[in-house]
């Protein structure tokens, strides 16, 4: 199969599991708060972190990188939606909202990168 193919494929399932997380949250958790923007990135930053460590060590291929670290993790996470929620916190003046919410995704978001990879490496 193309590797676009299996990029489109991972994306088909993607970007429905993120709108699933952003619904889910938005009644679970209702807040000013963006929380399914802010779960979702965070799973797909766990996730990826794990996927590109098993590709380094050869666990996935190249077909399995297109699916699952292209094509699933980019659909899930959200970086336009990130980034337009902050504007909206600073057009509306809440500074103070925007800033930890961008300092908490970021480092967060790397965090659990590196411990779904320190999980591959685990487990490889």
């Amino acid at each position: 199969m193309g590797e676009w193919l299996l990029v489109l494929a991972g994306g088909a399932i993607g970007a429905p599991a993120r709108y699933l997380i952003g619904e889910s949250a938005r009644r679970s958790l209702p807040s000013a708060f963006h929380w399914g923007t802010f779960l979702a990135n965070m799973a797909a930053s766990l996730l990826l972190g794990f996927l590109v460590e098993a590709g380094t060590d050869g666990a996935l291929g190249a077909d399995g990188q297109a699916l699952l670290s292209v094509g699933f993790c980019g659909a899930l996470s959200t970086w336009s939606t990130f980034s337009n929620e902050l504007l909206a916190m600073a057009d509306a003046r809440r500074t103070a909202q925007a800033a930890g919410y961008l300092l908490v995704t970021v480092a967060l978001g790397l965090a659990l990168s590196f411990a779904g990879g320190a999980l591959a490496q685990a487990l490889w």
